[in-house]
Formats: structure tokens, sequence, C-alpha cells
């Protein structure tokens, strides 16, 4: 398993224009509320729990942000992406449609994504390692807390790695 810095900088060397970071803290949250739509069926009831596939997946990538520490944004990661699929399984239980939420969201949050790196000049970092996939919940959450003034070390060594964040000039473009 790779250390959380090497993990958080290489999704960082992806994602270095303000814009393109921006457009995560919206499109990254959309497309985790998504998958929790498309996998909020089967219900299987376990005593008084319901149980579904994306509770499922939430275990599984909460114990991998657990692994990877440090507890505070494992934690806040986990906390956030089941407050999404929490909310997500409202939606279905509350008459929504699976298709249409789930796909939906999904389009609007990977349409949010592309707009991003167009910005950035850069393709999303899943296309060259598909862990980036999980690692974004992560990244947006490192984000937030760098941004609270939390860990201001983490992010130190992380802009030596691949730079400061900055606004691409797109005068040059073309």
């Amino acid at each position: 398993m790779r250390p959380t810095l090497d993990l958080l900088s290489q999704y960082a060397a992806y994602h270095r224009d303000q814009r393109n970071i921006a457009s995560h803290f919206v499109g990254v949250p959309l497309i985790v509320f998504a998958i929790g739509v498309l996998l909020a069926q089967p219900v299987l009831a376990v005593g008084s729990l319901s149980l579904t596939p994306a509770w499922v997946v939430w275990m599984l990538a909460a114990t991998w942000y657990l692994r990877l520490g440090p507890l505070v944004l494992s934690a806040f990661t986990s906390l956030g992406v089941a407050v999404l699929i929490g909310l997500a399984q409202s939606v279905v239980q509350a008459g929504g449609s699976l298709l249409a939420w789930g796909v939906g969201v999904f389009v609007l949050g990977w349409a949010i994504q592309f707009i991003g790196h167009w910005y950035e000049g850069k393709k999303p970092a899943f296309v060259d390692d598909v862990i980036g996939l999980v690692v974004a919940p992560l990244f947006v959450t490192a984000e937030a807390l760098f941004a609270l003034g939390w860990r201001r070390d983490l992010l130190a060594q992380i802009e030596q790695r691949v730079g400061p964040s900055r606004l691409r000039d797109m005068a040059r473009i073309g």
C-alpha cells in the first residue's frame, strides 16, 4: 500500500490549477452521490439495518482510508462519503429513479470534472492509475482541511513534489 503522501502527490500532479481543484469540490461529491444511487439496490435486511451494495463499497473504501491515515483525513473522508451515500439512499427510498438520478448526476459530476481538467490542460488522474478514483475524495477532503490550516507540513511536502496550485494562463493556449 502506497503512503498517503505518495497518493496525494500523484493525484495533485494532475490538479494544480485552482479552477480544476474547485471543480473537484463539486464534481467528486456529485460522482460519489451518483454511485450511492446506482448501488442503492438490492437492499438486504440485516437485523434492523438495510445493507446495500453502496454501503459495502463504502465499508471497503473507509477501511482503506483508515489504514492509510492520517486519522483526521481518513475519518473526515470516510464520514463525507458516508453522508453522500446516506443522501443517495434517501433519494432512492423516497422514490427517486435509480437510473435518472444515478446516471444524470454521474454525468453532471464528470462534466464538471472535465471542465476543470480543460483549465488544467491535463487528463484526469485515473486515466493513468485507476486508484485515482478512490483517491479523489481523499484529495478533496485534504484540500478542504489544508484550507482550514490543517497539516501545513503535509501540504508543503506535496507542493515540494508537484509545485503549488496556480491559475493556468489560458491566453497561452492555442
